[in-house]
């Protein structure tokens, strides 16, 4: 049985003024390509399908249009994909009784109306089951309390998650019975050990949940998780894995190799192959004084690139200006400047100018209470913690 795994596709994502539109498309054609290629009979699609809740036309598109061609592969047995943070529950689950008989399965809160564990059959045999897990968002795992402490809503949250994915575990076993088939698991969130960049945001209210591969390495033969945007084995648990974005979706992952994970089962083993992404689009970062980055802008080969400049120089406003002008003429397209400032220019205190395309939606509200000022800090987290509850609300509806 082979499995391919992927996630945090974030279709429609508009990124500083900029489309991913051909990007996601090129990406979505090779992996139709890969899928035939490898013979792949179950897809896992991990969360954060597209990047806001309410995803441009051309987005939607595009992923039914992936899924309407996924059903002519003869060999592909079932689709799943699980709704991750990003994603709006209204909008995945709208189809989902018509994308059913397309052998398609769409989780999008694991409440008690969804039946996660998806037996997968081929000629009439269980040959696997899936415990299909997506972000489980707070009304599924833990009440929202007044007058309780963060360090308290953060234990809630834990023991949450803990015994739901115990519960699909223990379901998963009973269907099983003596049979010698795999039990996968799949996830939306931030484990202990694994590594994040900067374009992921938090998604349980209150910090950080305890939840490492260890734990999750105890019950599934192997877990298919979604919301890091890195390719990565959690902790040294090697069947515990993030498949990662399949572009890079912020300049910190502009280093980043884009993949998708191949997990083999034979009847005595289990391999896991990392098949790297054509990268369609490259995203370059430069640092360094005017002379540097002027230097580097002229070794530039490919002009589809999207550039962010970091510069260091005694008279900034000059090299900027500059770095512009040289850009335009190389025909590069140039998305951020960013001015790197000297200890002396930080204690001046000059202002700075940030662009909302660099924050998220909590960190807009957390600078707006810097404003404010507020001498209560227990006060002020509790704001913040309650700003967080409605922002989860709305990106559930």
């Amino acid at each position: 049985m082979k499995i391919l795994h992927t996630s945090d596709w974030h279709l429609g994502q508009n990124f500083m003024g900029k489309s991913r539109v051909d990007e996601h498309e090129a990406f979505l054609s090779w992996l139709l390509k890969i899928i035939e290629e490898k013979q792949i009979e179950i897809l896992l699609v991990s969360g954060d399908i597209f990047d806001t809740g309410t995803p441009p036309n051309y987005a939607l598109e595009l992923y039914y249009n992936f899924l309407k061609e996924l059903s002519s592969i003869k060999i592909l047995i079932a689709t799943i994909i699980t709704a991750g943070n990003h994603d709006s529950v209204s909008t995945l689950k709208a189809p989902k009784q018509l994308l059913e008989v397309l052998n398609v399965h769409v989780i999008t809160t694991g409440d008690e109306d969804e039946n996660v564990i998806i037996p997968i059959n081929k000629n009439d045999d269980l040959i696997s089951i899936v415990c299909a897990i997506p972000f489980l968002r707070d009304s599924v795992i833990r009440e929202s309390l007044s007058g309780i402490t963060i360090s308290e809503k953060e234990k809630l949250a834990n023991s949450g998650i803990k015994a739901y994915y115990e519960n699909c575990y223990k379901k998963a076993l009973e269907l099983k019975q003596d049979k010698n088939i795999p039990i996968i698991g799949m996830g939306h969130l931030t484990t202990v050990g694994s590594r994040s960049s900067q374009s992921e945001r938090d998604i349980y209210i209150g910090g950080t949940i305890d939840i490492g591969g260890d734990y999750l390495a105890s019950m599934f033969d192997y877990v298919a998780l979604g919301h890091l945007h890195i390719n990565q084995v959690v902790g040294n648990n090697e069947h515990v894995r993030y498949s990662g974005s399949p572009i890079p979706l912020s300049f910190s992952e502009s280093k980043n190799s884009q993949k998708v994970n191949l997990v083999s089962f034979t009847q005595n083993e289990m391999s896991i192959e990392e098949i790297e992404v054509p990268l369609y689009r490259k995203l370059l970062v430069i640092k360094g004084n005017y002379e540097t980055i002027k230097n580097e802008l002229t070794k530039i080969e490919d002009k589809n690139s999207w550039i962010e400049v970091h510069i260091s120089d005694d008279n900034a406003m000059y090299a900027n200006n500059e770095i512009r002008q040289l850009a335009s003429k190389l025909e590069l397209t140039l998305l951020a400047v960013k001015i790197d400032k000297s200890e002396k220019q930080l204690k001046a205190n000059e202002l700075k100018v940030i662009s909302l395309d660099e924050l998220s939606v909590e960190q807009v509200f957390e600078k707006r209470l810097e404003l404010e000022n507020i001498e209560d800090k227990e006060f002020e987290k509790e704001l913040l913690l309650n700003f967080k509850e409605v922002v989860s609300k709305v990106q559930s509806l």
